[in-house]
């Protein structure tokens, strides 16, 4: 897969899943937004997705 097509994927998830997360925005008001990056990258099963995404781009 080509990198223009790897940042393709991952722009048209952060499109589709993460604007306006109704659970990034309250864990932001919550628990700030440090809380609610980390919640995003290692326990959201889309945050997951994106890593899986972004190791193909360390492997090309």
């Amino acid at each position: 897969m080509k990198r223009k097509q790897i940042f393709d994927e991952v722009e048209a998830i952060l499109a589709t899943y993460c604007q306006g997360c109704l659970l990034h925005k309250h864990h932001k008001e919550e628990k700030g937004r440090r809380y609610a990056h980390r919640f995003c990258i290692t326990e959201c099963t889309v945050g997951e997705k994106i890593k899986n995404i972004g190791r193909k781009l360390s492997q090309s």
